[in-house]
């Protein structure tokens, strides 16, 4: 598989020390050459770095230092070449057009990472973990990243694949030589026990991977109460500044305020919203209009109450409009008096001004996300929507399969099913993709990728 040669720049724009622009192809190493003076490089061998000065015809653009990667050794296993040039767009810009004038073509969105895929240099659970660890936010995120890098997403599919094949592989041999089983000893003694375990095993999967998709998608958490319950004084403790202004004044927050928290390696995507009452001003209507629908979206709710005041009317509204959702009831400004009798569900009690109590909040939220023991545990972890997807895919195939033996249906069908969930696997890795799906999730890769 051969394919012409590509260049883009894969540092990000704007003024810094360095740039670093890539090339991968056949023609990589030539064309530098003929750029570059310096040392010979057709003439050097792999994985070296060489100094010297990219020049067009007697002008110099830049001192440079070119690095060499020679097929197969490389991240896409073509040649590479990497020029560091200095920093700023123009440097970089003027290179670009003259490799591009000397045959290569501006690389698209993940054409690198997608020439690794299809030389099978990674499969498409490791190609997508590159771009987990560019946008990690956090040490956790940073962690599940490194795992699905180091393969064990992959594993844990083709261990799966390789038991359902055996299943295949028993059900063809009786198709083949009907002589050695009849069908309904097949089916009910041999297959259906171990479709019985492997749903059993991807439904332990499916839900573990609560935790994993919570690490790297973050928590949309909103802050709801009343007017002045102490929300945006929450929002700026937490996030240790003032993102919120605060006053006394009931009423003061009139629009969403989002900002990100990073809470011990999880992502919390907070939302201050309008404290909820009646009004008459048409701005603060909009607000609350706006903090109803945040609630609807929201994965967790703070619901702030005052413990310095009995509940009321609008408390019991908040509890009751929120009853639905994962969410933890705070009473803030213990330092003014404990006046809450709340019985129903666990409070925790904090005073946001004084910053007490913040540290139980924290906890409780990881309590209420995070399974520690999975995180920490050798088991491959899923995170990604796309593989959690295909793996509800496969649960429900092999739930049909169940369905077609127990009904004692034509052993054909049932295999049907078994290699419907094999493929539905195998599009977890690319073993089995459609070309536009590659396409499509190589060109939500950020450029020089």
């Amino acid at each position: 598989m051969i394919f012409d040669t590509i260049v883009a720049k894969t540092t990000a724009d704007g003024t810094s020390a360095i740039n670093l622009i890539r090339l991968s192809g056949s023609e990589s190493i030539e064309i530098v050459n003929d750029i570059f003076k310096g040392k010979n490089l057709l003439k050097q061998p792999s994985h070296t770095v060489h100094y010297g000065h990219i020049t067009d015809g007697k002008q110099t653009i830049d001192e440079v230092m070119v690095s060499l990667y020679k097929s197969p050794k490389s991240f896409t296993t073509e040649d590479i070449v990497e020029i560091t040039c200095h920093g700023g767009n123009f440097i970089a810009s003027e290179i670009i057009k003259l490799v591009i004038s000397k045959g290569a073509r501006m690389a698209e969105n993940g054409e690198f990472s997608r020439r690794a895929y299809l030389h099978g240099r990674l499969d498409l659970t490791e190609a997508e973990s590159i771009m987990d660890l560019v946008n990690a936010k956090s040490t956790k995120q940073l962690q599940l990243a490194n795992k699905q890098l180091k393969g064990d997403v992959k594993s844990l599919v083709e261990n799966l694949q390789k038991r359902i094949l055996n299943i295949i592989g028993q059900i063809e041999v009786n198709i083949d030589y009907p002589e050695y089983d009849d069908v309904e000893t097949l089916t009910n003694e041999k297959v259906l026990p171990m479709i019985d375990i492997l749903i059993d095993d991807i439904q332990q999967i499916i839900k573990e991977s609560e935790t994993g998709q919570v690490i790297r998608e973050g928590i949309k958490t909103v802050i709801v109460g009343k007017p002045n319950v102490g929300k945006s004084t929450l929002l700026n403790t937490l996030l240790k500044e003032e993102k919120a202004i605060v006053t006394d004044i009931s009423g003061t927050t009139r629009d969403l305020i989002e900002a990100e928290l990073n809470l011990d390696g999880i992502i919390l995507r907070l939302i201050d919203t309008a404290g909820i009452r009646s009004t008459d001003d048409v701005i603060e209507r909009i607000g609350i209009n706006k903090t109803k629908k945040a609630i609807a979206s929201a994965d967790l709710i703070l619901l702030v109450l005052n413990q310095a005041e009995a509940i009321n009317d609008l408390d019991h509204e908040l509890l009751d409009m929120t009853n639905h959702k994962p969410r933890i009831l705070i009473g803030n400004k213990i330092d003014l008096g404990e006046e809450i009798d709340f019985h129903d569900e666990p409070i925790i009690n904090i005073s946001a001004k004084n910053v007490q109590g913040i540290e139980q909040l924290s906890q409780a939220v990881k309590d209420l996300f995070i399974d520690e023991k999975i995180l920490n545990s050798d088991r491959a972890l899923l995170s990604n929507i796309r593989h959690i997807g295909k793996f509800k895919e496969v649960k429900q195939a092999l739930e049909d399969a169940k369905q077609s033996s127990l009904d004692q249906v034509p052993i054909d069908f049932v295999e049907i099913d078994l290699r419907k969930a094999w493929t539905s696997l195998g599009e977890i890795t690319g073993q089995s993709s459609a070309d536009d799906l590659i396409g499509h999730l190589f060109s939500t890769f950020c450029l020089g990728k």
